[in-house]
């Protein structure tokens, strides 16, 4: 077996709308293919040796064990890997179990399809289960632990923290989007000019002076003192000296800490002599250059929660320890207690694995323990010095303990300090009673301060302390989102998407679009390039200045990486045409459909749809979207529209020279399209079916007639405008037309535009694009032998793995299939194409590049525009 490619889908794709995390493995099975799972002697018997969990998949036999029937009756491998893949996932605990597998086209290649939690978890998992596939295949040892264990650490690398996922998850349960900014724990939370963003638990609005006092814990600790709440004696040590005048002036027991600690590194407790304070000293010291040495405060350790000043959650924290039996050691008991179900490895679970490390050694040797060493039978033995969950602790929720006086006291912290969200640490005998009866101190106040504890108590009741966070950030009413226009099709996607992105800003709005040109914001290109794909729409919504999006969304980048949103206002489908057929497993035009249909499925439920009613795939898709509908159409009498006009349906139409809106049989017209620039006074058919387009789906989204139609008047083709859309160069003998027409339906648009023309002569550019099928560059070909007088072809890019010699024939059986009476050459390099174009045009001559480059053909021909501007002749 071979892995072709591993793709990661982020968004809604090909396979679910819904299931948005996915890894798509394309696998060529090879020789395997010819051998079902019943055709391998002890398959099955060594898969569930290997993996007896699976017996819980149920597979399509919808049974406990479903998975092993569809073995032992003979399934293929590629289907096989999928369970190994989601399985082994979820022993390393992350739970997951949506799975596809596909044959292709192609046989013995299988795209095998299943969801992930952590990308690179995936990437693994799916290298991994092949590879176990084929252990059990050839009957060889595997070490599936090592793999799993493996990708725990993978996890433990590169997943959100407890805190930061709280909060993802709780923003994702109301409908509020998410991306992760980088590959650390910084979070943004909605679109454009309404995100909000945060790192671990402090967010954009958290002040970074507050955070700055927090981590200053000699300054916290003045500022509360000058507040009048309590807190533990001490000071400030940086070398022995300083050390023994403290201790002189506070008295063992003390407790010693880096100023610049947490989560409770370097931290020594409960010190009692000077050598031990020394040792402490220099260990503390190992984090911070400068030492925290305070009185010892009895009591239990208490981390109280403040979010946005008002309390949310408090727990009692127990540091990492053992009980003893009388029976096992120490390294006995801690072992047992990592057996526990709600331990893992890292924040996997709910508690932590408890280590030995230098701190645990050093409690031991206090109490003149080692590892070895058997505790009493209900003797307490304490591993670490601080409560942290990270370091094995445990917590239990005392939030509705809490006597009144003790909210005031910490929210009144939370003040004085000016966190937004705020841990205080707080040693006490217990929290029922004012600290000033019971002498509990304030210890700490913590910027960023962990939610695991609260989210996941070991006793108590579980809190769920990422809400009021998401309240804070987003108050009730507040938008996360911003309008999103997607545009998609087969030819006029850029057109539309520019056109509406006009309509757009001319209304007041801060707009992002991106193109097949590049990513614009506010008319600004940004970026230069094909930027139709998941990366490109991310970049506009994350830009903190975008009011409204308009995103062109091709093909190429749902298949490679999914939609880069996951709900839009409004789907545009311009058409469905023949292109880029038998490429990624789209060998038809119906699999070329349920491409594009991705983007009408991810329209919002209170959205819509607009399709082009003039379009047969457009009018089959129709039935699969649940999204509200608007048709338009180049036909008043369509007879889909006439059908939606009787149920009082909103359409678009161009009538009797019009661009029209349909309110049921009520006319609305917009503009005359010979007042449109983009139509160039209605002669080009295929842009009017453009404007249609953008018309409609500007007017349902609630913009105004008068507003709309002033900005169709408006908006002007041009290189600047729309690079490589029929944009017309008028030389004083002749005129160029460069436009970016690629495929049959393209040419045939053009064509129509032609026969408007009144020319002498017509020469035409053309080439051929070598991922494209057979058949479509000789239809391209005939269309240009019916168009052009002469036709020049050249062939300098995207050869996409075939020669210049085979794009050529193709294209010359083109032409003799036509049984036009046209003549042609070949001119390889565009630059000189264009250039020998130019040069026998004669009076009326009209020139037309059918560029795949654009930008190219068009620099050139304006550098000649130029030069004749300025001396009178090229």
């Amino acid at each position: 077996m071979k892995i072709l490619k591993i793709q990661v889908l982020k968004g809604p794709n090909i396979w679910s709308i819904k299931r948005r995390s996915l890894i798509q493995m394309r696998l060529d099975l090879e020789e395997i293919e010819q051998l079902p799972t019943n055709k391998i002697e002890g398959f099955r018997e060594r898969l569930e040796e290997l993996i007896p969990t699976l017996i819980e998949h149920r597979c399509s036999e919808g049974c406990d064990g479903g998975f092993f029937i569809r073995v032992e009756l003979g399934t293929w491998m590629g289907h096989v890997i999928e369970h190994i893949a989601l399985e082994i996932q979820t022993l390393a605990g992350m739970d997951t179990g949506f799975g596809r597998t596909r044959e292709t086209k192609t046989p013995g290649i299988y795209n095998v399809v299943f969801s992930y939690t952590e990308e690179n978890v995936g990437i693994f998992a799916a290298e991994s289960a092949v590879r176990i596939a084929q252990a059990l295949i050839d009957g060889s040892e595997y070490d599936i632990e090592a793999d799993i264990q493996q990708m725990r650490e993978i996890r433990e690398k590169v997943r959100l923290g407890p805190s930061t996922g709280s909060i993802v998850e709780e923003a994702v349960a109301r409908g509020i989007p998410w991306i992760r900014l980088g590959s650390n724990s910084l979070v943004q939370l909605g679109y454009g000019v309404n995100q909000m963003r945060f790192q671990a638990t402090i967010t954009c609005n958290t002040s970074s002076i507050a955070v700055d006092m927090a981590c200053n814990k000699e300054l916290t600790k003045r500022m509360l003192e000058n507040s009048s709440i309590p807190v533990a004696l001490g000071s400030i040590c940086q070398d022995e000296e300083e050390l023994k005048e403290t201790i002189n002036r506070i008295s063992y027991p003390i407790v010693i800490k880096p100023l610049d600690g947490n989560h409770g590194k370097g931290a020594s407790i409960n010190v009692t002599n000077y050598q031990d304070a020394v040792a402490g000293l220099h260990f503390a010291k190992e984090y911070s250059t400068r030492v925290i040495v305070e009185k010892f405060i009895t009591g239990f350790d208490f981390r109280v929660l403040i979010i946005n000043n008002k309390l949310v959650a408090a727990a009692k924290r127990v540091p990492a320890h053992v009980v003893g039996n009388g029976v096992n050691t120490i390294a006995e008991l801690i072992e047992v207690i990592n057996q526990d179900p709600l331990r893992g490895y890292g924040h996997e679970n709910v508690l932590t694995q408890i280590t030995v490390d230098r701190d645990t050694e050093d409690l031991l040797e206090r109490l003149e323990y080692t590892l070895d060493t058997i505790p009493n039978n209900g003797e307490t033995v304490t591993l670490k010095s601080t409560a942290n969950l990270s370091t094995g602790g445990t917590s239990v929720d005392v939030t509705d303990m809490m006597h009144p006086e003790n909210i005031f006291l910490c929210e009144r912290i939370s003040k004085v300090i000016g966190l937004d969200i705020c841990g205080v640490d707080i040693m006490a005998e217990n929290l029922t009673q004012p600290l000033k009866e019971n002498g509990g101190v304030i210890l700490e106040v913590n910027a960023a301060p962990g939610f695991r504890m609260h989210l996941a108590p070991t006793e108590g009741l579980p809190r769920n302390v990422a809400a009021p966070v998401v309240d804070m950030m987003y108050p009730r009413g507040n938008p996360s989102r911003i309008p999103i226009i997607a545009v998609t099709g087969t030819n006029g996607k850029t057109t539309t998407t520019r056109l509406i992105a006009h309509i757009v800003k001319n209304n007041g709005f801060q707009v992002g679009f991106t193109t097949s040109d590049g990513i614009y914001i506010q008319n600004h290109m940004m970026e230069k390039g094909d930027t139709t794909g998941p990366l490109s729409a991310e970049y506009i919504l994350k830009d903190p200045t975008v009011e409204f999006a308009v995103l062109e969304t091709a093909r190429g980048g749902i298949l490679r990486s999914g939609l880069g949103f996951n709900k839009c206002d409004i789907a545009v489908i311009t058409n469905i045409q023949e292109d880029h057929l038998g490429l990624n497993d789209i060998h038809t035009i119906e699999d070329l459909a349920n491409v594009k249909i991705t983007v009408a499925e991810s329209v919002k439920k209170s959205g819509w749809t607009v399709l082009n009613a003039d379009d047969e795939q457009c009018r089959k898709i129709a039935s699969r979207l649940t999204s509200k509908i608007a048709y338009f159409s180049m036909d008043e009498e369509n007879p889909l529209i006439k059908k939606m006009a009787k149920t009082g349906a909103i359409t678009a139409v161009y009538e009797n020279g019009f661009i029209t809106i349909k309110k049921g049989e009520w006319k609305i017209r917009i503009c005359k399209v010979t007042n449109v620039p983009l139509t160039l006074g209605g002669k080009a058919k295929f842009m009017i079916a453009n404007v249609l387009a953008g018309t409609l789906a500007t007017y349902i989204y609630g913009f105004k007639i008068e507003d709309i139609g002033l900005a169709l008047q408006t908006f002007v083709p041009s290189a600047a405008q729309t690079p490589g859309r029929m944009n017309i160069f008028e030389f004083k003998k002749f005129k160029v037309l460069i436009d970016f027409a690629h495929n049959p339906a393209g040419y045939k648009g053009i064509a129509e535009y032609l026969e408007t023309v009144d020319s002498p002569r017509k020469i035409g550019i053309i080439a051929g694009v070598g991922d494209r099928r057979d058949e479509d560059i000789r239809e391209c070909a005939r269309i240009a032998a019916t168009m052009f007088d002469h036709i020049i072809i050249r062939q300098e890019k995207h050869l996409r793995g075939r020669t210049d010699v085979e794009i050529n024939n193709l294209l010359f059986e083109g032409i003799k299939d036509s049984g036009e009476n046209v003549t042609y050459e070949i001119i390889a390099k565009e630059v000189e194409a264009i250039r020998h174009a130019i040069n026998i045009a004669d009076e009326g001559t009209y020139i037309t590049a059918l560029s795949d480059v654009v930008s190219n053909a068009i620099e050139l021909v304006q550098k000649y525009l130029e030069k004749e501007n300025e001396v009178g002749t090229i």
